[in-house]
């Protein structure tokens, strides 16, 4: 009765917004969709935050969903192509360390979510211009602005999470918005080249009919605008009502701290890397993959390069929870390389249907994530976490573009048959780390990475009873 007489008091004098009693009577209760302490208005919450990144997985595949398309309308070759991916990587290679501080430090949250969504909106106009006037420079330029936005986006689109539903809620949050990133891509992915066929019905096809449509896509970017536009004001909202601070990101990033890191962390790294470069560099170029191969339509051949995104979207709530109760991460790290492995060789050494290896590759995607992300805080103290994951995230994008750029020289020198050998190297590459990673942690049970669940918990509490 008291917390309840609490709130009714604060919303009786903040529940008007121009200071004056309400109509209703400064006594009564805010309406549950309207009261920033109720479910029902943090589910609407829920919903602006999940927008929030649509746009920008959205658009960050419009090259690989129109991949036919851009190479011809625009005379280019693979590995110009795959600069379009490059560009968006290579300032993230540095936004990582920096993107919570300005969240943090410079902007808040509230303001640094609308620039960094500003950002990819304003990047994808660029991208589209450039295509309606044939200058690939500036579709590259519209690229890096809007990679600019959008690895920062995500950051800050966690961080609205965790300050909303901290608790027992929060797992779930983050597989809603992991579900409606993917979902995002997948619609993506199969929609954009109906939008090219209806546009180029009507001015023809060409540069021009290219840029439209990616000037369209860029609609969605314009909604998540909006979302961070409606998001700030219920934040900045219910930070009145309710009396408390503005959210912050967590992320404390000194890279004196990168001296510090063990071994095993430099080996989660190169699992990273080795991993998902095999993974966003093989979607990027995949259409064209199974139109020569397989003789797929351009329709088929998207429907099967989205189905790593479709199967991602609802297997990963469900992969991470599994992971959360069993433990044993670095096994369950193990198989999905191994499956992906598979994966790969099917698509390069066999014609069996290449939905089998794609929706392996789905599963075994989402399983490394599960598994791989959470292994950061078993190895490093709380202090290092930030510096840990800006850096996890920092070499990835760096390997990305990197790794994107060789991909487009080895197709358009080699073929598809050595980019697919050259992608099941690169998990080899990695696969054998984390077999030494194994290794180290049976035999010198240095962390809690290879153990389960159940000894998890035990030695956790034997860790609080001690500090007690």
């Amino acid at each position: 009765m008291a917390d309840y007489e609490e709130r009714r008091r604060l919303q009786g004098d903040e529940g008007s917004f121009s200071g004056r009693p309400a109509a209703r009577g400064a006594g009564r209760p805010l309406p549950a969709i309207c009261d920033p302490s109720r479910l029902l208005h943090r589910v609407v919450v829920l919903a602006f935050m999940c927008f929030l990144g649509f746009g920008s997985y959205f658009c960050y595949d419009s090259p690989a969903a129109l991949q036919t398309q851009v190479l011809q309308d625009l005379n280019l070759n693979t590995a110009k192509f795959m600069q379009l991916y490059a560009w968006y990587s290579w300032p993230n290679v540095v936004l990582c360390f920096f993107g919570g501080f300005l969240l943090d430090r410079v902007f808040g949250i509230r303001l640094g979510t609308i620039i960094f969504s500003l950002f990819v909106c304003v990047g994808q106009v660029i991208f589209a211009t450039g295509a309606i006037v044939n200058r690939f420079w500036l579709m590259e330029f519209g690229r890096l602005v809007f990679g600019i936005g959008g690895e920062s986006l995500a950051v800050a689109q966690n961080t609205y999470a965790v300050n909303w539903f901290k608790g027992k809620e929060l797992n779930l949050v983050f597989g809603l918005q992991l579900s409606m990133a993917r979902l995002g891509s997948t619609v993506n992915m199969n929609i954009m080249g109906w939008v090219y066929s209806k546009i180029a019905d009507l001015v023809g096809t060409g540069h021009t009919a290219l840029g439209i449509s990616l000037m369209i896509a860029a609609v969605t970017c314009l909604f998540s605008f909006m979302c961070a536009l409606v998001l700030a004001f219920l934040d900045k909202r219910a930070e009145r009502i309710l009396h408390k601070e503005q959210g912050k990101t967590g992320e404390v990033i000194k890279l004196t701290d990168v001296k510090d890191f063990p071994f095993s962390l430099w080996l989660i790294f190169i699992i990273c890397v080795g991993y998902y470069v095999a993974i966003f560099p093989f979607i990027g170029l995949g259409q064209v993959f199974f139109i020569e191969k397989f003789n797929f339509s351009p329709a088929e051949a998207r429907a099967v390069n989205s189905i790593v995104y479709i199967i991602s979207a609802p297997a990963s709530p469900v992969l991470g929870f599994m992971v959360d109760k069993t433990g044993r991460n670095v096994v369950w790290v193990i198989i999905a390389v191994v499956t992906t492995l598979t994966a790969h060789m099917m698509l390069a050494f066999t014609f069996w249907n290449p939905w089998i290896a794609m929706s392996l590759l789905g599963i075994s995607y989402s399983l490394l994530a599960c598994a791989l992300w959470p292994m950061v805080a078993f190895v490093v103290p709380e202090h290092q976490l930030g510096t840990a994951y800006g850096f996890m995230q920092s070499i990835q994008n760096l390997g990305l573009a990197l790794i994107a750029i060789a991909a487009g020289a080895i197709l358009d020198t080699r073929g598809y048959l050595v980019l697919e050998v050259f992608f099941c190297a690169c998990i080899c590459r990695q696969y054998f780390p984390s077999v030494l990673c194994v290794y180290r942690i049976l035999v010198f049970q240095t962390s809690y990475l290879n153990q389960s669940a159940a000894v998890r918990a035990k030695l956790q509490k034997e860790a609080a009873s001690d500090a007690e």
